[in-house]
């Protein structure tokens, strides 16, 4: 009896091992899609994808040159200041590694969706870029404040124009088609982007503070920018609205309520329980929701 009650602990003891193992290695794959930007590099994608829809009023196909371009560009971007920052690889540790392959991974695939652009959009591509980098970069000629970051009014309205020129009007240009005829997508994506600019200009308020950066949620109080994000998740509900009369697409109406509503519920979750998992994860991850239920067949 002793025996087989000892064989039992021991075969248990065995399986939990094996059940934290395997929590360790997703969390660890987890950490690596979300702090290298794979993850934010897929709702860019997911959200040229859904203007993409509405354009072309058919499921858009996965890979496409510009698909590539976005895609590319996300991780190039946003890898770029890991891996050339000061103490970069000390800084970066364990994820290092990681960065530099996802910068270069980005260069190329950005490289080769810039290839089959039009001169006319190639060139709108490295205005867009500049403006990218002039963001985290010191490409401005000012004696203090060399990058857009740093003047805090100003940046939240860059990032946020950038996202909505990538995932709106470069899909609906490369379309053919004018944007004339889509305003309402262009704001109703400038009027979500910029609540989660909002939301991670809040997550950064004590980083920005100690770099002398102040940012609207500074300038309004924190209080207010919750405020300020509830009238932009009522925008954006507002504009789908709008744009449904326009274009009436049921599920397309019913897929930006329910992000508005899922996006209000993750900020609630996030001021209670902050971290940059949770950060990276539902807060981009909003972006994923509203593609799927856009999406959705």
């Amino acid at each position: 009896m002793s025996d087989n009650y000892g064989h039992l602990l021991i075969k248990g003891y065995s399986i939990i091992q094996q059940y934290f193992c395997i929590v360790k290695i997703i969390a660890r794959i987890t950490d690596l899609v979300l702090y290298t930007s794979l993850f934010t590099a897929c709702c860019a994608l997911g959200l040229c994808m859904a203007t993409e829809k509405l354009v072309t009023m058919s499921a858009p196909a996965l890979f496409t040159h510009l698909h590539v371009l976005v895609f590319g560009s996300t991780l190039f971007v946003y890898n770029t200041p890991r891996v050339f920052r000061k103490n970069a690889k000390k800084n970066g540790r364990p994820y290092f590694f990681w960065y530099l392959l996802f910068f270069a991974v980005g260069l190329v695939m950005a490289g080769y969706g810039l290839v089959w652009l039009s001169w006319q959009m190639l060139l709108g591509c490295i205005v867009l870029g500049t403006f990218t980098f002039a963001y985290s970069w010191p490409l401005l000629p000012f004696k203090n404040k060399k990058r857009l970051r740093d003047f805090g009014w100003l940046k939240i309205f860059v990032l946020a124009s950038v996202w909505t020129v990538s995932t709106s009007v470069l899909p609906i240009l490369i379309a053919g088609k004018n944007i004339i005829d889509y305003p309402f997508e262009i704001m109703v994506r400038f009027a979500f982007i910029f609540t989660l600019c909002v939301v991670f200009d809040i997550r950064d308020m004590q980083a920005d503070l100690k770099n002398n950066i102040y940012t609207l949620p500074h300038k309004v109080g924190l209080r207010n920018s919750y405020r300020l994000i509830q009238l932009n998740l009522l925008l954006f509900a507002f504009l789908s609205i709008i744009q449904y009369l326009h274009y009436p697409l049921e599920k397309r109406l019913a897929g930006a309520l329910a992000t508005a509503i899922i996006t209000w519920l993750v900020v609630l979750y996030l001021r209670k329980h902050p971290s940059e998992r949770a950060y990276l994860g539902l807060a981009d991850g909003v972006m994923l929701v509203y593609t799927v239920l856009v999406l959705a067949p």
